[in-house]
């Protein structure tokens, strides 16, 4: 059982220069065989297991990652939670995971640090704006919290903002969701390596799948090959984020997704400016600051696959040039790091949850924009769909089968279209 965090715990252990703190969570040897094991040791990974132990009493249970916990696209991302979204798979979907994060931290007795500081999306033409204000109705119609905002708006929520009508992109109006905000990457990661480390998971790092083992008659699955030996276990669950295509290809299944790597950068830590996180479709670019005043940019995905977890200069000079037409003194600012989180992109855009065609075979992937902020969505369904062997209400959509039917959950496209017969 891991220590509880607490201010009464803090001011004890102050006693002892800090010195006597338990370990967040243990590091054992992978045992030969769990009932469950989970692929992956960034957050939804982590969720997934967590959520197998805390609420379907599932104890043992082991979470492989050939690195560490949290150093794949957990840690590369823009850390922007949000549920404005138009369909109702997606919108059900992400809002129970945005309702699950407001918890989180007294969930999970662990700060991820989550700031409800109001997420914007700007829009730059009539026609999006029409396409807006329907998203903004289904969002209000839904229950789910939708401000409209005029450009007397934004002048007053962001004063940064450049709002003059001779750019590029000229700012129209906007649409906000105030619960909307950010967290802390790393801290969500680690909360639920605790959380699911208490409740007997075992978290095994250094630890590389290389193959998937399957039974010569039935096909299904008995268990995995990793380079600390082989596992057994009959239920087998999948959240690489862009490696999922390689590692279902390991047991013979072709996932209709891509790989494409998204560019991000943070700029040397600053005095406040931005009190709100703003994207834009238009231009493809998001903006925030973190805590620590480091102004945080995303922009467009590289125009080819790629595992490289590298940028390229034309993908630099698109989302500098969008950040410094929408907020000028940007120009001013050095950036410390560039990076790139590779990302496995439905042929929708929406993510795949569910059962694989391959029994006790499970997967959580093609998240394309959205798979930090459905980190504990995607853990909480994933774990239902492996512990029930049949999809929850709010990932039933998700499966594989809409591209078997031809029913895609496009929200650009404002599908989804309609089922082959």
């Amino acid at each position: 059982m891991s220590q509880r965090y607490s201010i009464w715990a803090l001011a004890r252990n102050a006693l002892t220069h800090h010195e006597s703190w338990q370990k967040a969570w243990r590091s054992p040897e992978p045992k030969p065989a769990y009932d469950a094991l989970i692929i992956g040791g960034g957050g939804h990974g982590l969720a997934t297991a967590y959520y197998l132990a805390k609420l379907h009493g599932m104890r043992n249970i082991a979470v492989l990652e050939r690195g560490w916990i949290g150093g794949g696209n957990t840690g590369r991302n823009t850390t922007i939670v949000r549920s404005n979204y138009l369909l109702d798979e997606n919108a059900h979907f992400y809002e129970h995971s945005l309702k699950l994060w407001e918890g989180l931290s007294e969930d999970l007795n662990y700060n991820v640090m989550f700031s409800q500081r109001k997420v914007i999306n700007t829009c730059h033409t009539l026609g999006e704006r029409e396409a807006t204000v329907r998203r903004y109705n289904s969002m209000r119609l839904r229950g789910i919290d939708a401000e409209f905002l005029t450009r007397e708006d934004l002048a007053r929520l962001e004063p940064a903002m450049n709002l003059s009508m001779d750019v590029r992109y000229p700012i129209v109006c906007a649409v906000s969701q105030p619960r909307g905000g950010s967290a802390r990457h790393d801290a969500v990661a680690w909360g639920y390596a605790r959380g699911a480390d208490s409740l007997g998971v075992d978290i095994i790092q250094n630890c590389e799948v290389t193959g998937i083992d399957r039974d010569p008659v039935s096909g299904a699955v008995t268990g995995v090959q990793t380079s600390r030996g082989a596992i057994k276990s009959d239920k087998v669950g999948i959240a690489v984020a862009g490696h999922s295509s390689q590692v279902a290809a390991m047991a013979d299944i072709r996932l209709p997704i891509e790989t494409h790597l998204l560019q991000a950068f943070v700029s040397e830590p600053v005095k406040p400016f931005l009190n709100t996180v703003v994207s834009t479709g238009a231009a493809h670019f998001y903006i925030s600051q973190t805590d620590k005043g480091e102004v945080l940019l995303g922009g467009e995905l590289d125009g080819y696959n790629s595992y490289s977890q590298r940028g390229t200069l034309p993908s630099v000079e698109h989302v500098i040039a969008n950040a410094t037409e929408m907020f000028p003194n940007i120009g001013r600012l050095r950036f410390m790091r560039q990076w790139a989180g590779v990302m496995d992109m439905s042929m929708d855009g929406s993510p795949i949850i569910g059962k694989l065609p391959v029994d006790g075979l499970y997967m959580s992937g093609g998240w394309c924009y959205g798979g930090f902020k459905a980190t504990p969505g995607s853990g909480w369904c994933l774990a239902w769909t492996m512990a029930k062997d049949e999809p929850h209400a709010l990932n039933a959509g998700h499966t594989l089968e809409r591209f078997r039917t031809s029913y895609m959950i496009d929200e650009k496209g404002a599908g989804p279209y309609p089922k082959a017969h």
